[in-house]
C-alpha cells in the first residue's frame, strides 16, 4: 500500500466554539453532517453511511477544542484525523482547522470530501 501524505484545511465557520465542538465530538453532533449514522462505546466510533461501517478510534480529545481519531484500518499506521477549533485572537474568527491523510493520488479527492461535508456542517450551524 503506498504511503500517505499528510494535508491540512482551514474553513472559516459562523458558529461559537462550544457549538461547534458539540458538532464534531458528539454521536448525534457528527451524525447532522459527517455520517448517516454515529454510534460510539467509549472511544470506539461507528460511522454509517449508506448501510457501510467504519470504526475509528479516539485518539484524543480537548474539551472546546479538538479531536483526534484513527481509523481501525490504519491502527498500525501513523495516520489520523483531526478537527481543531481555532480562535483568531484579534478578530475573534473561529475556524475549523482539518488534519487528514490519504494517498497522493487521493489527496484533491479527499479535499473535496471535506469541502462538502464543511458545507453540511454550516448548513446545520446556520453558517454560511
Amino acid at each position: 500500500m503506498a504511503d500517505k501524505v499528510k494535508y491540512e484545511m482551514e474553513f472559516v465557520v459562523h458558529a461559537s466554539p462550544s457549538l461547534l465542538y458539540q458538532y464534531i465530538s458528539t454521536p448525534s453532533g457528527l451524525s447532522e453532517w459527517y455520517a448517516d449514522n454515529v454510534n460510539s462505546r467509549g472511544e470506539k466510533f461507528t460511522f454509517i453511511w449508506d448501510g457501510s461501517e467504519e470504526v475509528a478510534h479516539l485518539i484524543t480529545k480537548k474539551s472546546g477544542e479538538r479531536i483526534k481519531m484513527k481509523w481501525e484500518e490504519d491502527e498500525d499506521e501513523p495516520y489520523y484525523f483531526e478537527m481543531r477549533i481555532q480562535v483568531d485572537e484579534i478578530t475573534k474568527d473561529v475556524s475549523l482547522m482539518i488534519t487528514d491523510f490519504a494517498e497522493e493520488d487521493d489527496i484533491e479527492e479527499g479535499k473535496m470530501l471535506w469541502e462538502n461535508m464543511i458545507s453540511s456542517l454550516k448548513q446545520v450551524l446556520g453558517s454560511t
